[in-house]
């Protein structure tokens, strides 16, 4: 049964410092083979020290929020895509793939153990959820495990970035964010350890997060530390990267087809130099966590370009914004396939 908000929480005041929710999924693959998983108490499990997932970082993971709508009903945005990405990341660092249904099913049911948790439809706050998977038992040598926990956790947050949607600095980092065929198109923790030094350097020098270059020359924009990248021309085409070696974000993909099929705008998911700014009157991140972030100046080789008014949004990220946002809390009809209500 899906509760209404808990009365104890103010849903109103979060961040994204933890809300302990009371329960969480766990299964457990041994022998070739999943067990059923279940729904626990708490999110604390036992690990291993020699675990791959400790030693060798033999991990991944997903971010999704879930929504309530106006009418109480509590909703997913586009979870396939994240089941099948999950399953991409699974893959690429040696550990069973889920079944798509088994993930669906498991998020599913996390949620509604914590459906009073899921903030109500007037404060645009959201329950987030977050699928792993991880090496257990111990193996010491340098090789995959053989046995595998995934798990399923959630709390309720707030905005990733409390300014919304004013405009932030940012800038571009002498960092690589992922190497050329290394992960960078797949979530695992290892990618985002990797940012936390650059993005310290960039807030210590008062910048909201830095962006990264393409590994192999450095004069093209790749994406953020945890979001990707997309500017607008002068003319109103939405651009975006297109680069083996950035993660492909639900989030963008929605922006793509919200522009194609709500804007009637044109995309190109192509190279960005960042010695040709000047051709984009407006420049943002884009993901899960922070929904839309919109760039007002990005700082360059001790240059700060700016991107139109730097003080305020562009009419287009705007826009996008209002639609993305009015689809995942049930406002907009949303396309066929893109919600899934959780009953």
């Amino acid at each position: 049964m899906i509760k209404a908000p808990s009365p104890n929480i103010d849903f109103n005041n979060l961040s994204f410092l933890p809300v302990q929710t009371p329960y969480s999924f766990v299964s457990y693959y041994k022998e070739g083979k999943w067990d059923e998983g279940k729904i626990t108490e708490g999110t604390q499990v036992s690990l291993h020290m020699l675990s791959t997932g400790i030693q060798y970082g033999q991990q991944a993971f997903e971010g999704m929020k879930c929504y309530r709508r106006r009418d109480g009903g509590i909703q997913f945005f586009r979870p396939y895509e994240n089941a099948k990405r999950f399953q991409k990341s699974c893959k690429r660092i040696m550990m069973p793939e889920i079944p798509i249904e088994k993930f669906i099913d498991a998020i599913c049911q996390t949620v509604k153990a914590n459906s009073e948790y899921v903030p109500p439809y007037e404060s645009k706050a959201t329950l987030y959820v977050r699928p792993f998977m991880i090496g257990i038992g111990s193996n010491l040598i340098l090789a995959p495990s053989k046995e595998y926990l995934f798990g399923v956790v959630t709390q309720p947050v707030g905005l990733f970035f409390k300014s919304g949607l004013t405009p932030s600095n940012f800038m571009v980092s002498d960092y690589d964010r992922a190497a050329a065929k290394g992960t960078g198109d797949i979530k695992v923790g290892g990618n985002y350890a990797a940012s936390f030094y650059p993005n310290y350097l960039a807030k210590k020098d008062g910048f909201t997060d830095c962006l990264y270059l393409d590994p192999l020359t450095h004069t093209k924009i790749d994406e953020g530390g945890a979001a990707n990248f997309f500017a607008i021309t002068k003319d109103g085409t939405f651009v975006t990267p297109a680069s083996d070696s950035i993660l492909p974000s639900v989030t963008k993909r929605a922006l793509i087809d919200i522009a194609k099929e709500f804007l009637k705008i044109k995309v190109i998911e192509g190279d960005i130099f960042v010695n040709n700014l000047d051709i984009y009157s407006e420049a943002g991140t884009c993901g899960t966590a922070a929904i839309i972030t919109p760039i007002g100046g990005l700082m360059v080789e001790n240059v700060l370009h700016t991107f139109g008014n730097p003080k305020e949004a562009g009419p287009i990220t705007k826009e996008l914004y209002r639609l993305l946002v009015g689809i995942q809390f049930g406002d907009i009809l949303a396309p066929d396939g893109w919600v899934l209500d959780v009953k």
